[in-house]
């Protein structure tokens, strides 16, 4: 059997995975050969940011199990994937002390006018700006995952007023002041002064954020999207942004990647956009490497991996996530 890894490894990485499954070939495909690799794999770990064959792939009936090296799942559930027996997990919750940090830096810099100093700084002005209050703000979680849930443990202490909405509403945590369901989006915009989007990518939420949404939104309320660039219809964000309705919004995703120099988003004002690097981690490839051995003994054991993903849904339930699993121990 065959595993084929297409993230980031260095051969200690590649030694410590072939000691976790001796009995697997184990080949290093990267970005560059990955497209040619993939047919041949029993196992896949990684996240192809460049054209891959899934349909010849899924129809070649020899994958059995992809183990993405991401979070989201939008990269390789197509169709074919979905309706195939082929098993998928996901990378959720490796990241998402970082992805706190990074929501984290970009709400306060937003909110504190950061961006304004930095180019007052430049110009050697000393000027007062107006700044804007995370503590005492009622914060809206869309999406309470594993990211979901560790920003609710960051922004608790700031004396936030967190809710948050949630396909399984279910083990509210004491941060959180309401947990609702999914489709409550509704009601959670009009109360919120800043909204922060860590849902999944999927059919049902692509676009969910759009002009009715935004208008829902109170006068002022800031967006951070630290998710996926395609929740949200940049159109309608550079419009709300522009006619002052919203008071700034921070993207560290985009609907296209990299943004392209003539989007409007660029130019928008209240604006922070990061180039998709909330998930940096100095050790990200040795904890997604942990995970991968973790699930391949797994595997040899005859068990579901962790994070074992819902292919109509794009993300793992609770009782399958490796969050359940480490409250569990």
């Amino acid at each position: 059997m065959r595993i084929v890894l297409c993230y980031p490894v260095e051969q200690r990485h590649i030694e410590r995975i072939q000691a976790a499954a001796p009995e697997l070939e184990v080949v290093d495909a990267g970005q560059e050969r990955i497209a040619e690799l993939l047919p041949t794999a029993d196992i896949y770990c990684g996240h192809a940011k460049v054209p891959v064959p899934w349909p010849e792939t899924v129809s070649a009936g020899r994958l059995q199990w992809i183990q993405s090296s991401a979070a989201g799942m939008d990269h390789c559930l197509t169709p074919e994937v979905i309706a195939s027996s082929i098993t998928v997990s996901s990378a959720s919750g490796v990241l998402a002390d970082q992805v706190a940090d990074h929501t984290l830096a970009l709400l306060l810099g937003l909110l504190r006018s950061i961006p304004q100093f930095v180019e007052a700084q430049k110009k050697r002005e000393f000027i007062r700006l107006p700044t804007r209050d995370l503590c005492g703000s009622t914060v809206g979680i869309v999406g309470f995952g594993a990211n979901g849930r560790r920003l609710a443990d960051v922004l608790a202490p700031f004396k936030t007023r967190i809710i948050a909405t949630d396909y399984y509403p279910r083990d509210k945590p004491k941060t959180v002041d309401t947990l609702m369901p999914h489709d409550a989006l509704h009601q959670l915009l009009p109360q919120c002064d800043v909204v922060i989007l860590t849902a999944p990518l999927n059919d049902q939420t692509r676009g969910m954020i759009a002009a009715e949404q935004l208008g829902l939104m109170k006068p002022g309320a800031v967006l951070v999207n630290v998710a996926r660039g395609p929740l949200v219809v940049e159109s309608d964000l550079v419009d709300a942004l522009e006619s002052g309705h919203l008071g700034g919004a921070a993207v560290d995703v985009t609907e296209i990647e990299p943004l392209p120099v003539e989007s409007r988003l660029w130019d928008a004002p209240s604006t922070l956009i990061t180039p998709h690097v909330g998930g940096q981690k100095a050790s990200r490839i040795d904890d997604m490497t942990d995970l991968l051995c973790l699930n391949l003994q797994r595997f040899a054991d005859g068990k579901s991996p962790l994070n074992l993903v819902d292919k109509r849904l794009g993300f793992p339930t609770p009782e399958d996530s490796l969050r359940g699993y480490l409250k569990g121990r």
